[in-house]
């Protein structure tokens, strides 16, 4: 290995462990439930575009936080009446910033953006369903790859994530739950799944970069999902866990045992949940019934 290699490896095992830089601030957890709405929208429209244009088409939040690289938690559907809830958990880079318009400008990595087409695909799939999805922007995801090779920003998300699960334990008691997440986000929400409500039935990752166990069965009773397109860069990703480098097996390898979505029209690292993508389709039937529907076991 490269002396240049070597410098990246222990650089990213650092960054990982905390050592380099100094912690990031804590995640903020969605504090109540959907009597926020009031408070939130006030704080948009205090804090001036674009956010106050957001509270004015009426889009409703259960956090909303624009100090640093800022918190959002939006909800689309009907969150106080919902059967199905989906939370969906962003992953490298995401911030407050990107919400909307995505990373560099691309809306198919916006969270807004993909929670909007999971909710189309429910709607489509089901009409008369009463579903809810949460773009879950909860938690400081890490800045780049370097910083992402390492746990602690995902072990916090959890935790504020665990917050919220709790909380929707107790105000939808007979609402499932599914966990989703994307890239880096596939390990919060694989953390977050370790000791969750029974109300969480079904996780999630798509793209995923690892999930903190390497074996799905670790779950318990909770249905382990996972689609990796094979256009997607996350496959060059080695493989591995050192102490605070790496993320073991990713979920999509058939020896972690998680059951396959299919992928056709998926490209790259950012279009599971795009218009015309099979995921998107297949994770709402999982959101919905618990099964991927006919195609759930294609690759």
């Amino acid at each position: 290995m490269r002396s240049g290699d070597v410098l990246k490896v222990v650089l990213a095992a650092l960054l990982g462990a905390g050592v380099v830089l100094p912690a990031r601030p804590a995640p903020v957890a969605a504090a109540g439930f959907v009597e926020r709405y009031p408070a939130t929208t006030a704080a948009m429209r205090a804090a001036g575009a674009p956010y106050a244009d957001w509270a004015e088409r009426g889009r409703r939040f259960l956090a909303f936080d624009p100090r640093g690289d800022g918190l959002a938690v939006e909800v689309l559907g009907d969150l106080a009446g919902a059967d199905a809830i989906a939370v969906l958990v962003p992953g490298v880079g995401c911030t407050l910033r990107d919400f909307d318009r995505g990373l560099g400008g691309v809306a198919r990595r916006a969270p807004a953006v993909q929670a909007a087409g999971l909710h189309a695909a429910l709607r489509s799939t089901d009409p008369g369903a009463r579903v809810a999805v949460l773009a879950w922007l909860g938690y400081d995801p890490p800045d780049g790859v370097l910083a992402a090779a390492g746990a602690g920003a995902a072990r916090r998300g959890a935790a504020a994530l665990s917050e919220l699960l709790a909380e929707l334990a107790a105000r939808r008691p007979r609402a499932r739950v599914t966990l989703i997440g994307h890239s880096y986000g596939a390990l919060v929400v694989g953390l977050a799944a370790t000791g969750a409500p029974a109300q969480v039935t079904d996780v999630v990752a798509l793209g995923g970069v690892g999930v903190g166990t390497d074996r799905a069965d670790r779950f318990g009773g909770v249905r382990f999902w996972a689609a990796e397109a094979e256009t997607d860069w996350i496959r060059r990703v080695p493989q591995l866990r050192l102490p605070g480098l790496g993320h073991g097996i990713r979920p999509a390898d058939p020896a972690f045992g998680a059951r396959p979505l299919p992928v056709a029209g998926v490209t790259g690292h950012d279009s599971y949940l795009s218009p015309g993508a099979a995921t998107v389709g297949a994770v709402a039937s999982v959101v919905l019934t618990g099964g991927a529907g006919t195609g759930g076991a294609a690759r």
